[in-house]
């Protein structure tokens, strides 16, 4: 929104949202930029405001209370606005990724788990679920790995491994590059949760999330082997297990699974 700018630099940020109060004052505004419409009796108007209570709105014609945060990923949250602030500059301006235990630390979160949750849940809401699929400019890389690793509390040795599909535009440098620079670099980037790597929830995952007529770069496992048929340039190398390889094969993809790693805050992918 014009009228609601997002800072662009940590003191203009200090400086919009000092405390509880202009938090609060800046959701009211961006969930109701035309004014308040109370949600019980519809009227619009000036709401009661509490001092101690700045979350919670008013009615001044039904009496009825509406919680700023209700309908939305912070609502129910016992944590402070300021840090729901915080945490959503940091994982949209912060460009390599971070991880949870960075979250934590950063935020001064005491507890992983609400950290790991706040991320999760912003991460989830930066998602447009209307997006397109990818592949109208380079080639894709496409792979899948397994992401989980050591329960806590549940016994040594336990694990809760999921397998994760990934599929990487990449896409060269139009200017020229120094030496030493890449000559490609990643560019649309889809991430999904599959069953198993056999081939009906693979391709299930590529024809979600890549174009139609594309390149698709993978390796040479059996799961990937009907995408010519399904409409795909397919292009596949042998790698034998060789991860050296794999990564020369298919660097973008690696890199976003190490990233991912990074992300989910240490935990194992194998």
């Amino acid at each position: 929104m014009p009228d609601l700018p997002f800072p662009k630099t940590l003191p203009e940020f200090q400086k919009a949202f000092p405390d509880e109060a202009a938090c609060a004052a800046y959701l009211e505004r961006l969930r109701w930029p035309a004014g308040f419409v109370f949600p019980r009796c519809s009227v619009i108007g000036n709401p009661y405001r509490f001092t101690d209570r700045s979350r919670v709105l008013r009615c001044r014609n039904c009496l009825a209370d509406t919680s700023l945060t209700a309908g939305t990923i912070l609502q129910d949250t016992r944590t402070a606005l300021p840090v729901w602030f915080w945490a959503a500059y940091l994982v949209t301006s912060y460009t390599p990724g971070l991880s949870a235990v960075q979250f934590q630390r950063q935020l001064g979160i005491k507890r992983y788990e609400t950290a790991f949750q706040i991320l999760h849940k912003l991460r989830a809401a930066m998602v447009r679920p209307e997006r397109e699929r990818i592949g109208s400019n380079g080639h894709v890389e496409v792979d899948e790995t397994f992401v989980g690793g050591r329960t806590r509390g549940e016994g040594r040795g336990v694990t809760h491994k999921v397998l994760v599909a990934a599929a990487v535009e990449v896409r060269v440098l139009a200017k020229p590059y120094r030496k030493g620079e890449r000559k490609s670099y990643a560019g649309r980037l889809r991430l999904a949760r599959v069953s198993d790597r056999g081939k009906p929830a693979l391709e299930a995952f590529v024809k979600a999330s890549v174009e139609p007529g594309s390149t698709i770069v993978s390796d040479g496992w059996q799961g990937y082997d009907n995408l010519t048929t399904l409409g795909y340039e397919h292009q596949s190398t042998v790698t034998s297990g060789d991860y050296e390889k794999t990564d020369a094969v298919l660097p973008m993809v690696h890199l976003v699974f190490s990233n991912l790693k990074a992300w989910l805050g240490g935990t194992h992918m194998a």
